[in-house]
């Protein structure tokens, strides 16, 4: 009897032990599967983040973290069968390319791009830590709240890239995005035999989740037998060792600069190095989209000198979120006198000529960060000028020259590439030189003739500025036949504000009691903003080709009754009250009644609605620009600095005083 209890204990100790084994083992495989990517998720490699102390490093190293979202685990309606025959890594490597020798870089050995399931580490060897991917985390483009644990380490490192890293490390590589194509897109068909494309990313000190959901939403969306090849310039990466040793022959090829190049000489190094049939410039935090190549290689074969961009579409750098909402509205590319790109409205004559709203619209510039270019007709138009120094000012050189010199620009609806549109560099530049200063210098005195003056008027402080050789670019121009800046204005841009041209008055715009005059403050010129008061310059003592410039913010006032400021003019709230003041607002030009002012020389200013009047009472430099009630005083006289037909019709005892404090 004792042995029979013996043994029924035996076999339950045995049970015991088969049990907690077994509970053991499947601990073990659910912490390996939990390791293990799902459909969507990759190991990415981050940055360094040498300020984090070490309780917070420990925090963000974490996998998995709990995400609170808002309708994040949507159907996946991107990934369709359209789509998903593009997402077979087998298929790439079928594409194999030569590396040629490039000179003045090292060109290291190309790889392919695996399976996305798999550890980065397979391809790049870094010392630095991971992080997971968090499944369905941003698909379809949604946007993602981040709990306020996690937006404190997120708002840490956001200066480091200028863009929300911790979220961006959490994002898929492969993520969906939103189909943000006009529905007349559906209808269109492409060639089969489209010419080849080679897409170049340049980078420096990116971070490798936006860098490597730019790669792979280009591998996933471009039909392979159109992509040639993606070239990759690494313009010499100072925070982590970006290139290392882990690289296998295929699809994709990488440069990298053992010192700074900059943009312009990084995309010259790439455009030397490709050799598919047509080049495609995109910046690398980028998120292509559903066909978005097709249009433009069509775009491109049946006219060879047309340099063809994509709509842009905007990520939000806090939330990533992908903004596709008004699926017929775009705007095209124009500039600003200071030497800036800008966007503009579609004028009615070109909307006339381009007879649907998906066809090729023409743009009188463009941004400059993704476009597609005939890689033989890139070299014969002049590439880019390798005079011009690290970033700034290439775009616009390029547009005008392209439009001067024979060939197109134009924005080919149908494709559409997001991008994360940051606010500020999060780079430096060497030496802390303007670089987009002076290489716009040099685009101005190689192609704007005589209209340079309107750019030194907004830039006076670049007229004595050393801008190097321009001689084989004013060859290059008188090579290639180039038409004039006035045939550009003419005939490309002819709604184009010119600030002296259909005016009253121009210049600085003073309040001779306060010495104060109306400036922009620097404040964003594409948004809604309140125009500020800033101290007037003492003297006039610039002089552009024998006029003076005082090289403050130039305002006009014109025979339209605007107070304009290039595309931007001078408005109220519609909901005034003439006992109280109200801020003066630039927004984009409308001809309403809002935009209406009164004015005649050593007068007040006028809002023609209102009957109230600009008043500088009680202001300081720096602060927003008001009108109030009307009264006659010295705060609200104002003088512009150039009348177009100098009359004098408002006079008070004054006048000669006022007079003497202008002059």
């Amino acid at each position: 009897m004792a042995f029979v209890r013996f043994a029924r204990r035996r076999r339950f100790t045995f049970l015991k032990l088969f049990l907690i084994c077994f509970a053991f083992l499947g601990v073990l495989l659910w912490l390996y599967m939990r390791n293990l990517s799902d459909s969507e998720s990759i190991n990415i490699a981050h940055h360094p983040r040498e300020f984090l102390s070490s309780k917070e490093r420990s925090t963000l190293s974490k996998t998995n973290q709990n995400v609170y979202l808002k309708d994040v685990f949507k159907p996946n309606i991107f990934v369709t069968k359209r789509d998903s025959v593009f997402r077979n890594p087998a298929l790439l490597h079928k594409l194999r390319a030569k590396t040629p020798n490039v000179p003045k870089q090292k060109v290291l050995k190309t790889f392919s791009l695996s399976d996305a399931h798999k550890d980065i580490k397979e391809h790049f060897d870094y010392p630095i830590p991971q992080m997971k991917v968090t499944p369905g985390l941003g698909e379809n483009g949604v946007p993602v709240v981040l709990p306020k644990k996690e937006q404190i380490l997120a708002d840490k490192l956001f200066n480091d890239a200028a863009f929300n890293v911790y979220l961006s490390d959490r994002i898929s590589p492969n993520r969906s995005v939103p189909d943000p194509r006009n529905p007349k897109c559906e209808y269109e068909s492409y060639d089969h035999d489209l010419p080849t494309a080679s897409v170049i990313i340049i980078f420096t000190n990116e971070i490798w989740s936006a860098l490597l959901r730019t790669i792979h939403s280009v591998v996933n969306r471009t039909p392979p037998h159109l992509l040639h090849e993606i070239v990759l310039v690494d313009d010499f990466s100072e925070k982590e060792k970006y290139i290392d040793k882990h690289f296998k022959p295929g699809l994709i090829k990488l440069i990298r600069f053992n010192e700074r190049k900059g943009l312009i000489r990084a995309r010259l190094a790439g455009a030397e190095l490709a050799t598919g049939d047509v080049l495609v410039f995109l910046d690398s935090h980028c998120e292509a989209n559903i066909k978005w190549v097709e249009p433009l290689l069509q775009r491109i074969k049946e006219e060879r000198t047309a340099v063809v961009c994509p709509i842009i579409d905007v990520i939000d750098d806090k939330t990533f979120e992908y903004y596709a909402t008004n699926l017929e509205y775009f705007q095209i590319g124009g500039f600003t006198w200071n030497g800036h790109f800008t966007w503009i409205e579609i004028s009615d004559a070109e909307d006339k000529r381009r007879k649907s709203e998906v066809a090729p619209t023409r743009t009188p510039t463009m941004a400059g960060g993704l476009f597609a270019i005939d890689r033989k007709y890139f070299w014969e138009i002049g590439s880019y000028d390798s005079g011009m120094e690290i970033w700034g000012g290439e775009n616009l050189e390029m547009s005008f020259r392209v439009w001067m010199c024979g060939g197109t620009l134009e924005i080919i609806p149908c494709s559409h590439v997001g991008h994360v549109f940051r606010s500020f560099h999060p780079y430096k530049f060497p030496g802390n030189k303007d670089t987009h200063g002076i290489n716009t210098v040099r685009t101005v005195e190689v192609w704007m003739d005589d209209y340079k003056k309107y750019f030194y008027y907004q830039r006076p402080d670049l007229l004595d500025t050393s801008y190097g050789d321009i001689t084989e670019r004013l060859e290059l121009k008188k090579k290639l036949k180039c038409k004039s800046f006035q045939w550009y204005l003419d005939t490309i841009y002819p709604e184009k504000f010119i600030f002296d041209k259909g005016v009253l008055a121009y210049g600085n715009l003073k309040n001779p009691m306060t010495m104060l005059c109306l400036d922009t403050l620097n404040r964003d010129e594409d948004k809604s903003e309140p125009i500020g008061y800033f101290h007037c310059k003492p003297n006039s003592d610039l002089v552009i080709n024998q006029e003076a410039v005082a090289g403050f913010y130039l305002l006009s006032y014109t025979e339209k009754k605007e107070l304009r400021i290039e595309e931007n003019c001078a408005e109220i709230n519609d909901d005034f009250d003439l006992h109280s003041e109200l801020p003066v607002i630039m927004t984009k030009c409308h001809g309403g009644e809002n935009q209406k002012w009164i004015h005649k020389m050593g007068g007040e200013i006028k809002h023609e609605k209102s009957g109230m009047c600009l008043d500088a009472g009680k202001k300081r430099s720096g602060d927003d620009a008001v009108v109030r009630k009307c009264y006659g005083g010295h705060f609200q006289i104002w003088w512009f600095e150039n009348y177009v037909h100098p009359h004098i019709e408002v006079k008070d005892d004054n006048y000669d005083e006022k007079l003497n404090i202008l002059h």
